[in-house]
């Protein structure tokens, strides 16, 4: 007899069933991309203006380093509303419904984005500019923490198994995909208008256009279903058991240690690799400013490309080797590329192979997903990645930061020991490995 009535629910995308992708499979997979896509490039795209933004919302006889750390402060608090949001989203998709919450993230976003773009600055209201523009970054911050886990757990439950890997992958890859947005809509507005048209209005634009487009995907998910395993749930009033958070904490501590050392791998991966990865190349070997970008762009699209690749991989050959090839290559290929630097004659290409390899972070929701049980898989995806994320990734740049000091090849050292840890989770650790399911218990 199982400790709760949901224990049962231990299944993986749709069920056993080996039909193949269908329309309707297509349409919750690309409206669901489509959404994590612009809510991910709204997110992102204050990273690509925090010079600006810190300029026009703080008091102009600031120290410079002071406006850039109270930017950057801003920025921040977008993490660390992450589990919090991320928990209480997830709690309510484990309790009234996955589609409702998945349509909520994305209003959260679109609304603070669109708010950004029309904010009066320091200038016209003084000290409330800066203190609503951390408010809006909070409920960012919140939004994202429950947009991420619930895709993957709506698209998940919503696949045929046999695709199971290849629409977790192609989902992930649109998420990334949102970081290229970003950077592209940067690149274009630099070389459009002048500093000082983007210091007077045009830096407005990439957060109106992302929060009127957010509006129009909040609109788009209205025509998904509610996915089969939570319907299913509901008749049996299984989700009606007690708070999902107390069951995992009680009964699902193995899947969060799981899911919290996978999102370290992730997070160092998109962190280190493609986020921090611009300014090294610039500050520590030269590279002019274009070049850098440049590089950076190609690299995540391979790495676009890569989560879709991986992810379908896993379908081949099963998870155990694909994390195992997956993250070994990303080892391997990290000391490639930043051993060769600065090399700019095939910076391109090698920092394109490892954004590559850095695709197979899609791996953590194909494991995260189905190491959790239907009733509380939202709550328990959600809370471990979340507080992983929150820790791992404020604390991975100030790391490398500081280790850089003494060794210029610390990118490379970290990143090839996350993608060493991820190949082992992958070889010894039979609830990632095995495509792992407990056998279906009945409460």
């Amino acid at each position: 007899m199982s400790k709760h009535p949901n224990a049962q629910a231990h299944q993986v995308a749709g069920g056993a069933h080996h039909r193949p992708l269908n329309r309707e499979d297509y349409k919750t997979l690309s409206l669901s991309a489509l959404g994590g896509t612009l809510e991910f490039y709204d997110f992102v795209v204050f990273v690509f203006f925090a010079n600006v933004i810190g300029a026009l919302f703080f008091p102009a006889d600031l120290p410079d380093w002071m406006r850039q750390l109270q930017t950057l402060g801003i920025f921040a608090a977008g993490y660390l509303a992450r589990p919090l949001g991320g928990i209480i989203i997830a709690h309510y998709g484990d309790k009234i419904g996955r589609k409702k919450m998945f349509t909520l993230s994305i209003f959260l976003m679109a609304v603070p984005t669109l708010v950004i773009g029309l904010l009066p600055t320091y200038e016209t209201l003084g000290i409330v500019a800066p203190l609503l523009l951390l408010l809006m970054r909070v409920l960012q911050g919140a939004a994202i923490g429950g947009e991420m886990p619930g895709a993957w757990v709506f698209v998940a439950e919503h696949s045929p198994a046999r695709n199971y890997g290849l629409a977790i992958g192609t989902l992930t890859s649109g998420i990334t995909g949102g970081i290229f947005l970003g950077s592209i809509f940067g690149v274009w507005l630099n070389s459009t208008y002048t500093q000082a048209e983007i210091h007077d209005w045009a830096w407005r634009m990439p957060f109106i256009v992302g929060g009127v487009l957010g509006l129009v995907s909040v609109y788009l998910r209205r025509f998904l279903h509610e996915t089969p395993l939570f319907k299913d749930l509901q008749k049996r009033k299984a989700a009606d058991v007690e708070l999902p958070i107390k069951t995992i904490l009680r009964e699902h501590k193995q899947a969060c240690w799981l899911v919290a050392l996978m999102t370290w791998v992730l997070s160092t991966a998109v962190v280190v690799v493609v986020l921090m990865t611009p300014s090294y190349l610039q500050k520590v070997f030269h590279i002019a400013p274009a070049d850098a970008m440049t590089a950076n762009a190609v690299a995540t699209v391979t790495l676009t490309l890569g989560c879709v690749f991986w992810g379908w991989l896993n379908d081949k050959i099963g998870t155990r080797w694909t994390m195992v090839l997956g993250w070994g290559g990303m080892a391997v290929t990290a000391y490639l590329f930043y051993l060769g630097l600065p090399g700019q004659d095939t910076l391109v290409a090698r920092y394109a192979l490892v954004g590559f390899f850095v695709g197979s972070i899609s791996l953590l929701p194909i494991v995260g997903v189905r190491a959790f049980p239907v009733a509380v898989r939202f709550t328990g995806l959600s809370f471990a990645y979340n507080m992983a994320y929150a820790v791992f990734g404020g604390l991975t740049p100030m790391l490398v930061s500081v280790w850089q000091q003494v060794d210029v090849m610390a990118p490379a050292h970290y990143v090839a020991a996350m993608g060493v840890l991820g190949a082992a989770i992958g070889l010894f650790w039979p609830m990632a490995s095995r495509g792992w399911q407990p056998k279906v218990q009945h409460g």
